[in-house]
């Protein structure tokens, strides 16, 4: 079967990882076409055109952009199939038939199931930050909006702590242009051992990652202050900073366990902590991390669960 999938990022990785191994897939696909994913080549979009194509799987969550690119070159719309439905109220798969016969019922049934949640469009439109920084988890970004309102009158810093590819700083560095944005990433991907129990799939999709892209994409990179290489370390000498607003969204037990450390103590009053991925099941080690300062600690945070993509849990101070 030629069965080709439409993105190299976190859900491609979690496709290989639990449900379609990376050797039953002839290629990934993606807009610069190079190199590898998993062992399998990474072709343009315009390389399918002309190719015996049985099924697309598109992992990627710009479904609008990448339907009408795969449509334009002639791949017939009964041919995709959508894991990502992030914007819109209806399941953009306008029939699963030719998926079942493909990958067959049970299998095409189980990938349904876990994206049966049609994530809703919110996003209206706002003048602080762009329709383009907005695109994606809607509620997790205009949570942070209105977090922002509410410290705008008090003094701090702000940090991230897992930056990836930059995108939730590029929001960060928008809301919060006169503050000093601290980041903390190794900007080379995962290099802890605890990654490997994810899947090779999971690390891959969080190596394309880099400083220097990074700083780019930020609105007011002047206030920005990259600090890449294994944290805690890479923070030393900044042991005196306050902070106000912290994005930890670092995926791992230790990581996060060990960001929780370094920032509570230093967070001051009316600030807040994000932590992303709470209550991701695929990612039970940020709860236990949470589990295990508190009992270090002996205290109890205050905490508030966001109803976004993964499960945002605000601390407040």
């Amino acid at each position: 079967m030629e069965i080709y999938v439409y993105g190299t990022g976190c859900g491609a990785g979690d496709l290989a990882d639990h449900a379609l191994p990376a050797e039953q897939i002839r290629a990934f696909v993606a807009d610069n076409g190079k190199g590898t994913f998993l062992d399998r080549p990474v072709i343009s979009p315009e390389e399918l055109a002309g190719r015996a194509v049985d099924l697309v799987i598109i992992t990627d969550s710009r479904a609008e952009i990448v339907s009408k690119k795969l449509l334009s070159l002639g791949i017939e719309g009964r041919k995709l199939l959508f894991l990502k439905n992030h914007y819109v109220l209806i399941d953009r798969n306008s029939s699963y038939a030719l998926a079942e016969t493909v990958l067959g019922k049970a299998f095409t049934e189980s990938l349904k199931a876990s994206e049966r949640l049609i994530r809703t469009p919110l996003w209206a439109g706002s003048e602080s930050l762009s329709p383009e920084l907005m695109k994606g988890d809607y509620i997790r970004k205009k949570t942070l909006e209105m977090i922002v309102a509410q410290i705008s009158e008090l003094y701090g810093n702000v940090a991230e702590l897992g930056v990836f590819r930059g995108e939730f700083a590029c929001c960060l560095s928008a809301l919060l242009p006169d503050r000093r944005l601290f980041l903390f990433d190794t900007f080379t991907g995962f290099l802890e051992k605890e990654a490997e129990t994810y899947g090779e799939g999971f690390i891959q999709a969080h190596k394309n990652t880099d400083a220097e892209v990074v700083l780019k994409r930020l609105p007011h990179p002047e206030q920005a202050v990259l600090r890449p290489g294994l944290f805690p370390e890479s923070a030393l000498g900044l042991e005196e900073e306050r902070f106000i607003l912290v994005s930890l969204d670092v995926d791992l037990e230790q990581s996060t366990l060990e960001g929780l450390r370094w920032f509570v103590p230093k967070m001051l009053p009316g600030g807040m902590i994000l932590l992303h991925d709470y209550n991701n099941p695929k990612l039970p080690g940020i709860k236990k991390a949470l589990q295990k300062y508190e009992e270090e600690t002996g205290s109890r945070l205050h905490r508030v669960p966001v109803a976004d993509i993964n499960g945002t849990l605000v601390l407040s101070f």
